[in-house]
């Protein structure tokens, strides 16, 4: 049966971004033919035992408690369990000092959901409208307007999924970077340029990850209370997604502090703190904006799972999902990169162009190969031949448009993997870099 498929329909059809790589990587494995292949593509979190146990002992806990029919018997609110609500709230009051209520936090079935809710609600076109005179204060039956309200990226790369979650493409506009390169150290970070960025009476939302997928960049302070200015000046709202910081997973390895309050809305998951399964996003912000992705979310899928909610609050009221953030999660992938950047540091050739991004958050590693000789897609064939999986860097540019040819130059390397299995890979990879530098 092949039913016609509307405009949507088809878009939404379609694989974009790292799931369509994900799908050749699959059939590679499949087609190995006796071939291991060390896998630095995924980005599904290590299952560390203390985490694991974590969510044992709240199941359990969940279990023998007179509250187990209510949470999975039952439909509950569209804003979320209200026990998670109230542990949020009380957990980030008391650790940042803020005066939340319960209208400030909307609990949804992943961060992810979020940026869809915030990029239709916001972003796309606004609905043909008769233009008001505002001179005479009459109608003009003549004007039909529709514009387009964008929703901004301010700085590229940045998590691929932002590339669909908008209903309207063209809506989604990224910024082009400007590069620190420490060429003596080989190692660079992103930031954003100022100068190019453009936020206007035309811009719907912003969206930006902190920590970064996939570069672990982490934005200062003083750049996402810049970036929240100019957006507060047209009363555009700013989603931060803080699905890798602090205070869970506190997947940062440097000092960064979660901003709050005026146009930001503070966007976190679960999934890095041991849950993908379960979907748990939480959105924090103006209850205003709250209650718009609230109805969103109504329309949509009701609310989120409760099951996991109700696990959550118990981890979140506890103390323990913040510590284990701390003290197992973050340093464990921060050994990691470690092995990453060493190993790199050892293997790689002194006198070619590779730079690695700053290791400051996430569970991702960055490299820059500069002139690569070949596209970002065909390192990556090249690399399965000797067993290395890693996702070409092109797929983490959604909105970018201008032709840039640092957007086909870069690798992102996952952090999941054995320190042996990275070790061992870095190596091949410094390898092949060799080889097709040389070819060229």
């Amino acid at each position: 049966m092949k039913p016609a498929l509307t405009q949507f329909g088809t878009q939404m059809s379609q694989l974009t971004g790292v799931r369509a790589i994900m799908k050749d990587i699959i059939e590679t494995l499949r087609a190995g033919s006796g071939q291991e292949f060390i896998n630095l593509s995924a980005g599904n979190p290590v299952i560390l035992p203390e985490v694991e146990q974590l969510w044992r002992d709240c199941t359990a806990e969940l279990l023998a408690s007179a509250e187990y029919g209510e949470v999975v018997c039952r439909y509950g609110s569209s804003q979320g369990y209200q026990p998670l609500i109230d542990a949020v709230r009380m957990d980030f009051n008391r650790r940042y000092g803020l005066n939340l209520t319960d209208r400030n936090i909307l609990i949804t079935p992943g961060s992810q959901s979020i940026y869809f809710y915030a990029a239709n609600a916001f972003g796309g076109y606004t609905a043909p409208q008769q233009e008001i005179d505002k001179q005479a204060e009459v109608f003009n039956p003549k004007s039909k307007i529709q514009n387009l309200k964008s929703i901004v990226l301010p700085l590229s790369p940045d998590y691929t999924g932002y590339g669909g979650v908008s209903l309207i493409p063209e809506a989604v506009v990224a910024c082009k970077p400007t590069l620190d390169i420490d060429e003596a150290a080989h190692r660079f970070k992103y930031r954003p340029d100022f100068s190019q960025l453009s936020i206007d009476q035309t811009t719907g939302c912003v969206i930006f990850s902190r920590p970064c997928n996939p570069t672990g960049n982490v934005l200062s302070d003083d750049e996402v209370k810049k970036i929240a200015a100019m957006a507060s000046a047209f009363d555009v709202p700013v989603f931060i997604d803080s699905a890798y910081g602090p205070p869970f997973p506190a997947l940062n390895f440097t000092e960064m502090t979660p901003i709050f309050g005026g146009n930001i809305i503070h966007c976190m998951s679960l999934s890095k703190a041991g849950l993908p399964g379960e979907r748990i996003g939480i959105a924090i912000g103006d209850e205003q904006i709250i209650q718009v992705l609230e109805s969103f979310q109504t329309n949509m899928c009701i609310h989120s799972p409760r099951y996991g909610q109700a696990i959550a609050a118990r981890a979140i009221n506890s103390g323990a999902l913040a510590d284990i953030g701390i003290n197992v999660i973050r340093p464990y992938y921060q050994s990691k990169f470690d092995v990453v950047e060493t190993t790199l540091e050892q293997a790689m050739p002194k006198d070619l162009p590779w730079f690695l991004h700053r290791g400051e958050g996430a569970i991702f590693a960055w490299l820059w190969l500069k002139d690569l000789p070949m596209t970002d897609w065909e390192f990556y064939q090249e690399l399965k031949q000797v067993g290395v999986i890693l996702v070409p860097g092109s797929s983490f540019f959604p909105g970018l448009r201008e032709d840039w040819r640092h957007k086909q130059e870069c690798l992102r390397i996952s952090l999941t993997a054995t320190n042996q299995e990275i070790e061992t890979a870095m190596k091949r990879l410094a390898q092949m870099v060799e080889k097709v530098y040389q070819g060229k």
